[in-house]
């Protein structure tokens, strides 16, 4: 079985949800996941703000006007009555829904309910369109096998039970359309969570469903379909010349997401990996493109590609007097444990430690138990320039071959050796563009 993941630009009109059929349509038995339509969540909760605000008028109209959206949608998405019916029918049940939480107190608990609406909303549409084109699916509803444990991790355990369980009730799906015995249609992003509440996955979303539905089945494949022919060699955003790499290791993609890849979030890539479950990256406009397949399997002395994680915060400590004494680096990191706050980059030298941050929540607090012991420097406005590939011990020249090509970038942090994946600097952030370039024509040469 594979697992096909669809984001919302894949799913965001009428014509994107009929072209999907191409895709999912095929004899061998599929997951199809979805997101919300593009453009949904982000309706969804500033109706939810409004609602917290109790500005029960201003998220009357904002649901009048998302509902108008949807009933556009159902007018060019089917072309039969009984299929219209049910979809009007579908949208108004939804719609009521939301709107019944203008009539009380909202708490945090509703808006995750609110939240979940988009993609119940998807799923069940292009389920009827299916239906109507002749092509059996069966709706899977997430809520039923999706959950959460009380550290908000996924409980992969009670997910493979429940989602085996699902799947057994339909065994006998009756072939026809072409479609074969087994198209199952799912939620991305929703859950419950520990106590049976409607909650959802946080990080990740969609991606992490998939990720988790293949792991519990030990699927043939994944497959992240998104709107870019996989992950590039560097940000093409920002640098001109890039490709798509072909193949990644899982610890590659990982160290690629987590520091700034947008194309996929690094806690998905670890349900994948821990099963040795294969995900491919694929391209919804561009279907034919080879994409990026991320396995196990790791290849020996590469520079594969290049990311940058903006926001990053660097905190200098200094103390002469404690820094080798025993317990001083405990100290300091038991302080950013205790606010919550990972750390990206470490460097040390005989008299201060250097360390990266990515949020400034409680920077503040974190700064005056530092103070308590040591003097303390802030940089804001830094980025993480990590060069990503397969770097063994015995291999000569990697760090040069970076560092030569970063030679007119000042750097404020180096970070080689932690990771055989990894070399990361640290920049000001207004060195960012140059730094991708730098590296893209030094390392790749483009």
């Amino acid at each position: 079985m594979k697992i096909l993941k669809f984001g919302g630009t894949s799913v965001g009109s009428a014509e994107r949800m009929k072209a999907l059929v191409a895709l999912i349509k095929s004899d061998e038995p599929k997951i199809v996941v979805l997101s919300a339509m593009s453009g949904t969540t982000n309706a969804l909760v500033e109706i939810a703000n409004a609602l917290y605000s109790r500005e029960n008028d201003k998220a009357k109209k904002l649901i009048d006007a998302l509902e108008k959206k949807y009933e556009s949608v159902l007018q060019e998405l089917y072309s039969k009555t009984p299929s219209l019916n049910k979809g009007k029918e579908l949208v108004k049940n939804h719609f009521e829904f939301i709107r019944s939480f203008t009539l009380d107190m909202f708490t945090a608990n509703e808006e995750k309910s609110i939240l979940a609406q988009g993609e119940l909303l998807s799923t069940a549409l292009e389920h009827f369109y299916l239906e109507e084109i002749g092509i059996d699916s069966v709706l899977l509803p997430a809520l039923n096998f999706m959950r959460i444990d009380e550290n908000d991790e996924p409980d992969l355990q009670y997910i493979e039970e429940n989602l085996k369980a699902e799947l057994k009730k339909h065994n006998a799906l009756p072939l026809k359309g072409g479609a074969g015995g087994g198209l199952f249609i799912t939620q991305g992003y929703i859950c419950r969570n520990a106590f049976g509440e409607i909650d959802n996955l946080k990080r990740g979303g969609s991606d992490y469903t998939a990720t988790l539905i293949g792991a519990a089945l030990n699927a043939e494949e994944i497959q992240i379909w998104t709107d870019i022919d996989g992950m590039h060699n560097n940000d093409p955003r920002i640098v001109e010349k890039t490709f798509p790499v072909t193949e990644l290791s899982f610890d590659e993609a990982a160290e690629l997401a987590y520091f700034g890849a947008k194309i996929l979030h690094p806690t998905c890539v670890l349900p994948a990996q821990k099963r040795k479950v294969p995900v491919r990256l694929l391209n919804t406009m561009q279907p034919e493109a080879k994409g990026t397949v991320i396995t196990d399997k790791a290849s020996s002395d590469r520079i594969t590609a290049v990311a940058a994680k903006d926001g990053i915060i660097a905190v200098n400590i200094k103390s002469a007097r404690m820094l080798l004494a025993y317990g001083f680096l405990r100290s300091v990191f038991e302080i950013f444990e205790r606010y919550k706050t990972p750390i990206d980059m470490i460097t040390t030298s005989e008299v201060a430690v250097s360390v990266t941050i990515d949020t400034d929540k409680n920077l503040d607090a974190i700064l005056k138990e530092l103070k308590e012991f040591c003097s303390v420097e802030v940089d804001k406005d830094q980025t993480i320039v990590c060069v990503v590939g397969s770097f063994t011990a015995e291999k000569q020249g990697v760090a040069a071959k970076i560092l030569d090509a970063l030679k007119n970038i000042p750097l404020r942090m180096i970070s080689y050796g932690g990771s055989e994946n990894n070399v990361s600097v640290l920049v000001d952030s207004k060195y960012k563009k140059d730094a991708l370039v730098a590296l893209n024509k030094g390392l790749f040469g483009l």
